[in-house]
């Protein structure tokens, strides 16, 4: 037996590939559904309302708790025995998003508070709506600040996808476990299976690092225009009248 068959590997490319596409389309669809649902959960992190505050950390507490693995078993298998039946695909995405979720809520959270209050008190002296405030001025800037932890935990996301396998996704390392066991080519197969890891997960890295540097370079001209008597809180007055 070949400790290489190019042969084996060529039969079952459409499969790795095809394991591979599942792969990604989870990723970005878990990715974008994080971003979105991580801000209300950190603004209710950061609420005055204690209702509020209780049922986030209660959120975050469970899932940074329990393991993804558990998670994803309990959405698939157990739910089910309450009436709630979802497919394998949509149960690894809801739990993929739910457990990115919570750690991406506690890195907005951070990101908001190592702002300087005396932005919010500046902008509620100039009579800026607090939504104007916290979407204008308060966001991007906590988005740039957390922006390397978000492209770390994206990357890490995209390799979890291989947990998916348990609630029955031939992601890519569901696809190459069941063309490994039907050939036994354990070399060949999974090589191939570590390459696609490989090459999609450096080439997010280096996206990543050219966004943090795209980003670095674009908030240059704000802080000039910061500096410049008036500055950013003087034009979101005019822009709130």
């Amino acid at each position: 037996m070949n400790l290489l068959d190019l042969a084996v590997l060529t039969k079952y490319l459409p499969t790795l590939l095809h394991g591979l596409y599942v792969t990604v389309s989870i990723t970005l669809v878990v990715i974008v559904a994080s971003l979105v649902l991580a801000v209300p959960m950190a603004l209710a992190r950061l609420s005055n309302l204690w209702i509020l505050r209780a049922f986030a950390g209660f959120y975050v507490e469970v899932i940074r708790s329990t393991p993804i693995i558990l998670q994803l078993i309990y959405i698939y298998f157990v739910l089910p025995s309450v009436g709630i039946k979802l497919d394998g695909w949509t149960a690894a995405v809801v739990g993929l998003t739910l457990h990115y979720t919570a750690y991406l809520c506690e890195v907005y959270r951070a990101g908001i508070q190592s702002l300087p209050k005396g932005q919010w008190e500046a902008a509620w002296a100039l009579g800026i709506p607090s939504w104007r405030l916290f979407l204008r001025i308060i966001l991007p800037q906590a988005f740039r600040n957390v922006l390397p932890a978000i492209g770390n935990y994206f990357i890490s996301l995209f390799k979890d996808t291989s947990l998916a396998s348990v609630v029955s996704v031939q992601e890519l390392m569901f696809a190459g476990q069941i063309i490994a066991s039907r050939t036994y080519q354990y070399f060949t197969i999974y090589t191939a299976c570590m390459l696609a890891y490989f090459i999609v997960g450096y080439g997010a890295s280096l996206l990543v690092q050219r966004l943090e540097k795209r980003v670095a370079r674009g908030y240059a001209p704000l802080r000039q225009r910061n500096a410049a008597p008036g500055g950013t809180l003087q034009a979101e007055k005019g822009a709130a009248r």
